[in-house]
């Protein structure tokens, strides 16, 4: 039998402690046609990147032989020396440990790539923490404040 699968994730990760370091737009596309592309290398189907200066948000679709731990490692240590190597962002130091990583059902695909799309006019009305907070909430994840950020 051959395998199938059609899982979205939504990937959320911030900079080393949230600091705004991912300045301009255009860098920042850069940025996400640089893990675009890690993503295809790795067999993934990319929906949607995007993000502001101190996190990121990736719509994909993993390929079933691809582990999530180490996909989000090869993207955020290969980005990390990509972004240093070619100046991108002067202040970026690293990104955080860590990451957020929820499913969706492909029905629901539309509304999650127009949230990924809208990041900066949602973050003139939310901070990041209280987002993150609302979808560890939405999806049932426990966690501790203290441990949070």
């Amino acid at each position: 039998m051959s395998t199938h699968t059609q899982i979205i994730y939504q990937f959320v990760f911030s900079t080393k402690h949230r600091h705004f370091t991912l300045k301009g737009d255009e860098n920042r596309l850069k940025l996400y046609k640089y893990i675009w592309g890690v993503l295809k290398n790795k067999k993934c189907i990319a929906y949607k990147i995007n993000g502001i200066e101190n996190h990121l948000h990736i719509a994909t679709h993993i390929h079933p032989d691809v582990a999530l731990s180490s996909l989000l490692k090869d993207i955020k240590v290969s980005s990390s020396v990509w972004i240093k190597q070619n100046h991108l962002f002067p202040d970026f130091i690293g990104w955080a440990q860590g990451y957020g990583a929820f499913t969706y059902n492909i029905k629901q695909k539309e509304i999650l790539e127009r949230y990924i799309e809208k990041q900066a006019e949602h973050h003139k009305k939310t901070s990041f923490k209280a987002e993150y907070e609302k979808l560890l909430q939405n999806n049932g994840i426990k966690y501790e404040d203290r441990y949070l950020f």
